[in-house]
């Protein structure tokens, strides 16, 4: 039996093998997802992805199923609450981002019928994909993230820094940054070879720049 050569940074565990193979880098256009997304980034800054998909489940239960709407009406007795669960990161900037951000974002919704369509804008409509062979190889950041940060930030959202919103744009499929020796490299590009733009390392071509969303 051939064994599947991956990501190194999956590892051995078989929660993050998983998420690696059935969901990093997969193109994701349902809003609510998009927003599920954007709140567990936020919540991982300064710790691992692991911890944070440990308890993805939790947090789905004590933010109700990731609803912007319910969390955008959260009120002060509810943010107690979720500050005394252990089961969620029980930061309380992190806690309040999660609401201000789900206010922002049904404001984006309003604007642009569905969030979908403003975030993707910031990849052209289209995944990118890094020349980069290596893991090591791969940035923290990229013009893109640096375009969605500011434009997110100007929107009234929170923990939404250049270095997570890279994350995000991996995690939703924004980028395929698999390394080419993945075999989850291979499947993605093939699925959307037709319509990839390549990002080449170190300078970014003019013409890969997303424009500022009107």
């Amino acid at each position: 039996m051939v064994r599947r050569r991956r990501c190194a940074w999956c590892g051995n565990d078989p929660l993050m093998v998983r998420y690696h193979d059935q969901e990093w880098g997969v193109p994701v256009h349902d809003d609510g997802l998009l927003f599920e997304f954007l709140l567990l980034e936020g919540m991982q800054a300064g710790l691992s992805w692991a911890t944070i998909l440990r308890k993805r489940d939790h947090f789905r239960r004590a933010f109700d199923g990731f609803s912007p709407r319910r969390i955008s009406r959260y009120n002060s007795s509810k943010l107690h609450a979720l500050l005394r669960d252990p089961g969620i990161i029980r930061n309380r900037l992190k806690v309040r981002a999660a609401v201000s951000n789900a206010r922002a974002f049904l404001a984006v919704q309003k604007e642009f019928d569905t969030f979908d369509r403003y975030i993707w804008r910031f990849a052209g409509g289209r995944p990118l994909a890094h020349a980069q062979r290596a893991q090591r190889g791969l940035p923290s950041r990229i013009p893109e993230s640096d375009m969605m940060s500011a434009d997110l930030k100007r929107r009234g959202f929170t923990f939404v820094g250049s270095t997570i919103c890279y994350a995000f744009m991996q995690a939703v499929g924004m980028v395929n940054d698999h390394t080419h020796d993945c075999f989850r490299h291979r499947q993605l590009a093939r699925r959307h070879h037709h319509h990839s733009s390549v990002l080449a390392s170190g300078p970014r071509l003019k013409s890969h720049r997303p424009e500022p969303p009107a």
